[in-house]
């Protein structure tokens, strides 16, 4: 699995912490932005090549910064391939592969300690994908809005 990592201005630091703690974890970590602190960064320009990336293999995982996370999860779910999911605790980022198998974790850095980020991101990671009636509900959501 490959974790792509991107974040406007206001998710730089907590992305740059991120990829810091997930390589000593031994993920393979790969940054797609944003390369330095620029308040005239616009999310949807530095996390589009994460998403595309992330797309490109059901394997990948992606995890987007932000302040909110609110912009960055609908630039995410604009893409067919992708289920972004906003969580605020870590019920939420277990949830969110189990029952939705999201490939990228949105995470709005002003709502959330990093103690409890570092937790959410290492459940997302690990969690697996329950199918069965989730998978039917998926399904579903394919066939209605793509």
């Amino acid at each position: 699995m490959k974790v792509y990592l991107a974040a406007d201005h206001g998710g730089y630091e907590l992305k740059k912490f991120l990829i810091e703690k997930l390589k000593k974890l031994n993920y393979q970590t790969i940054d797609g932005g944003a390369f330095k602190y620029d308040p005239d960064d616009d999310y949807p320009d530095v996390i589009k090549e994460t998403i595309a990336q992330v797309a490109k293999n059901e394997k990948n995982r992606g995890i987007l910064c932000c302040r909110s996370g609110i912009g960055i999860s609908i630039m995410a779910n604009r893409h067919p391939k992708i289920r972004a999911a906003l969580c605020f605790n870590q019920e939420m980022a277990q949830k969110a592969r189990q029952h939705n198998n999201a490939n990228i974790l949105c995470l709005g850095g002003d709502y959330i300690k990093s103690e409890e980020i570092l937790k959410m991101v290492k459940i997302f990671l690990t969690t697996k994908f329950l199918g069965g009636r989730h998978q039917r509900r998926l399904n579903k959501i394919n066939r209605l809005c793509l």
